[in-house]
């Protein structure tokens, strides 16, 4: 049978359906789980509420609100019913979903773009002079990343940091509204200041995308629960052959 409709299910738990249409119903409702719960639901509305709320209704002013009761439409006024408030709930209810998801969509999306932006501005901010005096002993880098393991929950060592032509400086944990983005600045000998920094994610994979910020080029990807990114000056491909050399290192 086509799937019923909600008014038609308040009509099923008001007895209001013909025989053999209520038969047909009774059995889908015992097949199909997700129509069952359906029923639950709204079988709620026919709970006895007044007994729960008996105690507030005592200290309720009254008089106020039969008034206003009063101006309600009767259930008897023609295309009004039970049903009709039920359903408008429910399709008032399915629009607010609709709404939220597209409002959590669009967060989401602007948490992504705004936590790169973030990093472009600090990056911006970067000259060779900036990272030249910092040691790069691997002991020292091996402590750092410990820090960036233990906030981020990844399992990250000097090897599968290594970069072609570029020194690896340093790691550190940065915070913005209390997300923790890890970054991880190296030290190019032809383009200066080049960092790989990742957070949290829950975007699952992502493929290698491109943008320019602040005249520098970033590479950015999604790996399961984190986000990546690489930025730098470095020409678009040569940043992408990068990114894809780091990828498969952090993936194995």
């Amino acid at each position: 049978m086509n799937t019923p409709s909600d008014e038609q299910l308040v009509a099923y738990l008001d007895d209001e359906l013909d025989p053999d249409y209520r038969q047909r119903l009774d059995a889908a409702i015992a097949e199909d789980p997700l129509l069952n719960l359906r029923v639950q639901w709204l079988s709620r509305s026919s709970l006895p509420y007044k007994n729960a709320y008996d105690e507030l209704a005592q200290q309720a002013p009254l008089d106020r609100l039969q008034a206003r009761l009063d101006a309600i439409p009767s259930p008897e006024t023609p295309g009004l019913s039970r049903r009709w408030f039920i359903g408008a709930a429910a399709a008032t209810l399915v629009a607010a979903g609709v709404l939220a998801d597209r409002l959590l969509l669009g967060w989401q999306a602007q948490q992504a773009h705004d936590w790169r932006g973030l990093v472009g501005d600090y990056m911006a901010l970067y000259v060779p002079q900036t990272l030249d005096h910092l040691p790069t002993d691997e002991a020292a880098q091996r402590a750092q990343l410990r820090t960036v393991d233990a906030r981020l929950g990844l399992n990250l060592s000097p090897s599968a940091l290594k970069l072609p032509g570029a020194e690896f400086k340093r790691a550190q944990m940065l915070e913005y509204d209390g997300v923790p983005i890890a970054q991880i600045v190296y030290l190019d000998a032809r383009h200066g200041p080049l960092a790989l920094c990742v957070t949290r994610s829950n975007s699952g994979v992502q493929p290698l995308a491109h943008e320019r910020r602040h005249e520098m080029n970033v590479v950015f990807w999604t790996e399961r629960e984190h986000a990546w990114m690489l930025i730098g000056r470095d020409s678009h491909a040569a940043l992408e052959e990068k990114a894809n050399l780091l990828r498969s290192r952090l993936a194995a």
